[in-house]
């Protein structure tokens, strides 16, 4: 078990995200712990996550849509509605 302070954490967190790889990172503050970092592999099975993102969007139904219904030419066509 890797034990950081926050200040070390602040100050290099590559080196904290290195050793989450091999396991998780407790970050202190004051001297409690208040922060864990690890893996997304580890997270998953401690979450009993099986699927990973690209399982999650393949299992998505495709969505019809009618772009004729939905689109209003003056809505896009008048720079006063648009939002950005």
């Amino acid at each position: 078990m890797k034990v950081i302070s926050s200040r070390d954490f602040n100050q290099d967190v590559s080196q904290a995200k290195r050793a989450a790889r091999i396991e998780p990172v407790f970050v202190t503050d004051r001297g409690r712990t208040t922060h864990v970092l690890m893996s997304i592999e580890a997270y998953r099975k401690l979450s009993g996550q099986t699927e990973t993102i690209v399982d999650l969007l393949a299992m998505s139904a495709p969505v019809a849509l009618d772009v004729a219904e939905t689109r209003s030419d003056e809505t896009w066509d008048n720079p006063v509605n648009w939002r950005g």
